[in-house]
Parts: structure tokens; C-alpha cells; sequence
């Protein structure tokens, strides 16, 4: 064999090397998330939890849920009834506020005065501020609601009715989350599960800003098929949005099984599809970003497959699966919604019949 057959084997091995360490390293630095069975603590007041629609984490790490207390069934709720058919149990408020410990630190919530509470409350999100959003996603839920954290309300973008269409700017269509961009004072909205859009408003005002669809295009409301990762448009519902710190937005596409991310002036960057043949509901519904220094990964639920996924940010590759279809602790029913908290643990929640907030605790930390 002559000498440069040799050195090239020897290159060819080097690469090889490298190509395997890199690899390893990814594996080693991908961060793992193991379940906390004892979280939260007890509900106080014969409280019982119906099906949670949205979860946020604040500023001091305290961990917020909304919930449909009108989803709890005859024997969930037998106290309530007339005559009482057992001693638990009653429904808690919509909004509940845990600490770190698991413990109820506050709750309120429902139809007030000023304001149409949501018939389906969907999504809450805390905004820099403070201040807590929540949206809905009943067929009537054309509006998004601002209150601070003891519940008094600031401010209604929209109202109830039938949905209007995605050209519509005064009202929403069936909203389904938020995510907000502090130095502009704009609230970005997930429009929804009636609409096919993202829509922008001044978080203070309520004024309209601008709104895009799939691929930064205009919205269509056309009926199209779902499942199509290629989809001109967005399917029903566009279910999450959220903005990392480079200021890239991105943008749940549920049905269509795809993550898609913009500007914020909603120009089309890239999209990652997962699990491309699952059906049902669809396989991304939800995301957030882990902790971390120029945030590499996206920790996201998927509640038709039942888990929840670390991606690598960069390039959407999956570096790993936590959970799967059950009732045991770790396993979900519908995992819905998911936040992250400044240490890194992940909070997720249910709905469907599976109705609970789990924490799951990131092992770097």
C-alpha cells in the first residue's frame, strides 16, 4: 500500500474520530428532564382541577395555569351537586398561582364586570410587566383578555361572536397563546383555532400592528387539508408563538406538524416538521426555550404522540424524548401546554380527560 493511500486512511480516520466525538459531545451537553412526582402539593378547599389549557412561569418563578373548571365531571365535582353525591369535590378557580414549593400562593378568575370571559379559556401568558394574558378557544372566543396578577382587569383586544375571518384586525378567532416583545411593547397572538394567522397588537393600547401567515404570506382562510407540512397555510389551530432572545419568532403550525419561525416583521426563516405521519391533533403543539447561554435548545409537547421533545434550536434535531401515552407521573393524556422556569425544569399541562400540571426537573441543574 503506498504512502499516500496510508495518509489518506489516516485522515479518513481522523474525520471519522472527530465526527464521533462532536457527536458524543451533543449527546453529553443535550440536557435531560426527569419527572418530580411529588409536584405540585395538594390542592387546599376541595379544589379539583379540570382540564388545563395554559401554563406560564413570572418573573420570581411562580408557576400560573389556567384551567375550565366547567370540564369536571358529575363524580369530579360531587360535592357541588345537590344533594352532595360525595365529599369531594369542588371546582378550583380559572387562574391558580403555585411557588416553587407546589404550594397555592393565589387564584382568581371567571366573568366580571368590564369584560367577556372566555367560554374556553385557552393559554396565559405573564408579560414583562406583569401583567397576565389569557385567550379562548370556544366557538365564540373572539377576544383577548389583560388583567394584573390579583386579577383586576386592564384591558379586552376583541369581543365574543362568531369567528370573522383572518383579515379581520378588531376582533380574533378563537385565540390560543401569547408571547410578547418588551422593547417594542407589542403583543404577539396565536390566532387560533378559528383564524390561520399571527397578529400583532400594541400591548398597551390594543392597537393593531400587522399579521401574517404561513410562510410570512398573507392568511387565507381557504379550506385546505391538514396534515401538509408543505401547507400554504396555516392549519387550524395555530396553536403557540413564541420569541427567543435573538428576536426570532416562532410559530406552532399544530396540524400541519411543523414549527415555522419569522422576524418580527413576519418574514419566512425556516420551519422543522416532526413526525411528519402523525394524524389526530397533530405533533407540535407547543414549545418553550430551555435555559442556556444564546438558548440552543426548544423543549416541545406533542399531545397526539403523548411526549415531549428536546430540539436543538440550530437545526431542529431531536436530541431526546421524555414521556409517553398514560396516567402515571411523567406520562401524559393530551400534554397541552409547557413553560420553562429560570433553573431549567419544565412545567406541562393537560387537557382532555387527563386534567393535571406536572414539573419535570432539568437533571443539569
Amino acid at each position: 500500500m503506498s504512502a499516500t493511500r496510508h495518509l489518506l486512511l489516516a485522515v479518513s480516520a481522523l474525520f471519522l474520530c472527530l465526527a464521533s466525538l462532536s457527536s458524543q459531545a451533543h449527546a453529553q451537553d443535550a440536557p435531560t428532564l426527569r419527572v418530580d412526582p411529588f409536584w405540585p402539593k395538594p390542592l387546599p378547599n376541595n379544589w379539583m382541577l379540570g382540564q388545563i389549557a395554559g401554563v406560564a412561569v413570572d418573573e420570581a418563578d411562580n408557576i400560573w395555569i389556567v384551567q375550565r373548571p366547567h370540564t369536571l365531571t358529575d363524580d369530579e365535582r360531587g360535592a357541588t351537586l345537590d344533594p352532595p353525591r360525595s365529599r369531594c369535590c369542588i371546582p378550583a378557580p380559572p387562574v391558580i398561582v403555585f411557588d416553587q414549593e407546589g404550594d397555592v400562593v393565589k387564584s382568581w378568575g371567571g366573568p366580571g364586570d368590564g369584560y367577556e370571559w372566555p367560554a374556553n379559556a385557552h393559554g396565559i401568558q405573564i408579560d414583562p410587566d406583569g401583567n397576565v394574558w389569557i385567550g379562548g378557544n370556544a366557538e365564540t372566543d373572539g377576544m383577548a383578555l389583560k388583567f394584573t396578577q390579583d386579577g383586576e382587569f386592564l384591558m379586552q383586544i376583541g369581543n365574543s361572536g362568531p369567528v370573522s375571518g383572518s383579515a379581520d384586525t378588531t376582533r380574533l378567532g378563537r385565540p390560543a397563546n401569547f408571547a410578547f416583545d418588551d422593547a417594542a411593547n407589542e403583543v404577539y397572538i396565536a390566532d387560533g383555532y378559528g383564524n390561520h394567522r399571527v397578529i400583532v397588537f400594541d400591548a398597551d393600547t390594543g392597537d393593531f400592528k400587522r399579521l401574517w401567515g404561513a410562510y410570512g404570506n398573507t392568511p387565507s382562510d381557504a379550506e385546505m387539508p391538514t396534515f401538509m407540512p408543505d401547507s400554504p397555510q396555516f392549519a387550524n389551530p395555530v396553536h403557540c408563538v413564541r420569541i427567543a432572545e435573538d428576536g426570532l419568532v416562532y410559530v406552532c403550525d399544530r396540524s400541519n406538524n411543523r414549527l415555522q419561525v419569522f422576524t418580527k416583521q413576519g418574514e419566512f426563516v425556516r420551519q422543522f416538521v416532526y413526525d411528519e405521519a402523525t394524524r389526530g391533533s397533530g405533533s407540535v403543539w407547543d414549545i418553550d426555550f430551555l435555559t442556556g447561554e444564546g438558548q440552543p435548545y426548544i423543549v416541545m409537547v406533542d399531545g397526539t404522540n403523548n411526549e415531549m421533545r428536546v430540539v436543538r434550536r440550530d437545526d431542529g434535531t431531536v436530541t431526546g424524548t421524555f414521556g409517553r401515552a398514560g396516567r402515571y407521573a411523567g406520562e401524559f393524556h393530551w400534554v397541552h401546554n409547557i413553560a420553562v422556569d429560570s433553573h431549567g425544569n419544565a412545567y406541562t399541562t393537560e387537557v382532555d380527560n387527563g386534567k393535571r400540571v406536572q414539573r419535570f426537573l432539568n437533571a443539569a441543574q
